[in-house]
């Protein structure tokens, strides 16, 4: 049902995903809260990965930088 109020959500790694089995983004900063959500998403491990690639490739970050499909970290 529509409702209007506040919330307090703050998604860090360990939230489980209910309702969401990819998430399509682009790179954050290493250190945000961005970073967070989608290490929670895909895993800590695979983000940290997936970023010294990203940096090691010359991706780029940002609103305007190169995108990422992930999938949740429980799907594999």
């Amino acid at each position: 049902q529509p409702f209007e109020g506040e919330t307090d959500i703050f998604i860090t790694p360990g939230y489980r995903f209910r309702a969401v089995d990819l998430l399509m983004t682009n790179f954050h900063l290493p250190k945000s809260t961005l970073f967070m959500l989608v290490s929670a998403f895909a895993g800590l491990e695979r983000m940290k990965a997936a970023y010294a690639h990203a940096i090691e490739k010359g991706y780029r970050f940002y609103s305007f930088g190169d995108g990422s499909l992930l999938k949740r970290s429980d799907l594999r």
